[in-house]
């Protein structure tokens, strides 16, 4: 029995591992008025005092003081359609498809920026990650994930400098703080060696780690005007590192079942997985955009946004376990390798003036994944490429106070998972085999408060 708790114990680690890197998933949804483009005038826009985040060298653009408080609600969905689901010894894994995975949530921000003339200066709060997904704790991919829950809060304080009237310059730095709360089963009854018991969810041991961290980085922009009407912006956003810590609780799901097949089994289960500290290292990626924004005529206007993220940082990662799992606590690492890769996202927007009020946004946008394959999907993100649509719509209550509102569609390609068992050493050989798809889909309704004095 050692030999096959030592394997469920790889499984876990490993299945740990993957959800840490999955957890990296930019949120791009940090302004209102730029949602209604689809965040096409990202780096070159600078509408308001979001411009902080995409590129700080455009708080020059912006007179006296304005304060922006706006909150998106995201609305993703994620199903998933079983092809089919075994366990290492080739049984079936029982269990359902696990409802709807997505997990809706309202993501805050707020910008504060104070021009000086040739100096501006500002503060940025924001959620630039995040990621929530929720499945059953019976379903069949339940050795792979169950909950995923990763927030982060960014503190952004930045400077711009006004060279001459064609250029300026910015830079920030950001203070963030990374929790992550991730669950998944442990297939206890394939551990113990009694095959009648394997993938049994009364024979499972739940697992819940919790962990956080503070990390810091930098950000950096260029805001070239060309002509009255035309400018182009270039920002960067530095990777963020977090060493974060925790902790891992395992729970044993029915007791009285173990203690009915052997009593052993339940002994071993609490030796083999006991509550402990744990901790890892997090590089959450890079960032780089190139704006366009181009008036047409007094009226009109258009944006365009080509951005890339450096989601190849994310090779492996590493989950240190304080005590150690297995028998004896021999298992004190785990390593999983990811092979993301850097992604691009394109985007194209227009603004029109209806009037001395209202302002009218659209805009589209392709936003590739960054799986490399089907293999290295997980439950936790069940992503792929997906193309925008958005509209969205600003409204000058009085000189000083402004109304944005924003909604955008992601039509998301059909993403399949094809987790297998390639041999006792696998890193699914505790988790099972399970293949299938997932439908996703996200709806974004967002709005902002912008006031200026």
């Amino acid at each position: 029995m050692q030999k096959q708790i030592i394997v469920a114990v790889l499984g876990l680690c490993l299945c740990t591992s993957s959800i840490a890197l999955g957890a990296g998933f930019s949120l791009i949804e940090q302004s209102v008025s730029g949602l209604g483009t689809a965040y096409s005038g990202g780096a070159a826009a600078a509408e308001d005092a979001s411009t902080l985040y995409f590129n700080p060298a455009g708080m020059v653009l912006l007179q006296g003081q304005e304060v922006i408080g706006g909150v998106h609600y995201i609305m993703p969905s994620a199903e998933f359609t079983k092809t089919s689901a075994s366990n290492a010894l080739g049984a079936p894994i029982p269990g359902g498809n696990g409802g709807d995975g997505g997990v809706s949530r309202a993501i805050p921000n707020f910008y504060y920026v104070k021009n000086l003339d040739k100096l501006a200066v500002g503060l940025g709060i924001n959620v630039p990650f995040g990621l929530t997904t929720e499945y059953d704790k019976t379903w069949v991919g339940r050795y792979h994930a169950v909950n995923s829950d990763v927030q982060t809060l960014n503190l952004n304080p930045s400077v711009a400098f006004k060279v001459d009237e064609r250029l300026s310059l910015g830079a920030g730095v950001s203070a963030q703080m990374f929790k992550v709360n991730l669950t998944n089963m442990v297939d206890f009854g394939l551990a113990s060696g009694v095959g009648a018991i394997a993938s049994n969810p009364n024979a499972d041991i739940y697992a819940d780690l919790k962990a956080d961290s503070w990390g810091y980085g930098y950000n950096l922009g260029a805001l070239y005007r060309y002509s009255d009407g035309g400018r182009v912006g270039l920002a960067y956003r530095s990777r963020i590192t977090h060493k974060v810590k925790g902790d891992v609780d395992f729970t044993v799901q029915n007791p009285a079942f173990l203690t009915g097949v052997n009593p052993a089994l339940l002994t071993a289960a609490n030796a083999s997985f006991p509550d402990q500290d744990i901790s890892g290292k997090i590089t959450l990626p890079a960032t780089a955009s190139l704006s366009l924004y181009q008036e047409l005529n007094p009226q009109w206007a258009l944006v365009a946004d080509i951005t890339w993220t450096e989601w190849s940082t994310f090779e492996s990662l590493v989950i240190n376990f304080d005590q150690g799992l297995g028998a004896g606590g021999a298992t004190k690492q785990s390593v999983t390798t990811e092979s993301w890769r850097d992604n691009w996202r394109y985007a194209l927007g227009t603004t029109f003036q209806a009037n001395a009020a209202l302002t009218l946004r659209a805009g589209a946008a392709y936003d590739q994944t960054p799986i490399s394959d089907d293999r290295n999907r997980t439950p936790r993100v069940p992503d792929n490429s997906r193309t925008w649509l958005a509209a969205g719509a600003g409204y000058a209550l009085s000189e000083a106070l402004m109304l944005n509102v924003g909604y955008a569609h992601l039509f998301v390609k059909e993403s399949r998972m094809n987790k297998t068992i390639t041999g006792p050493s696998d890193e699914d050989t505790g988790r099972g085999a399970v293949q299938g798809t997932f439908a996703t889909s996200v709806d974004i309704a967002s709005l902002e408060v912008v006031y200026r004095f």
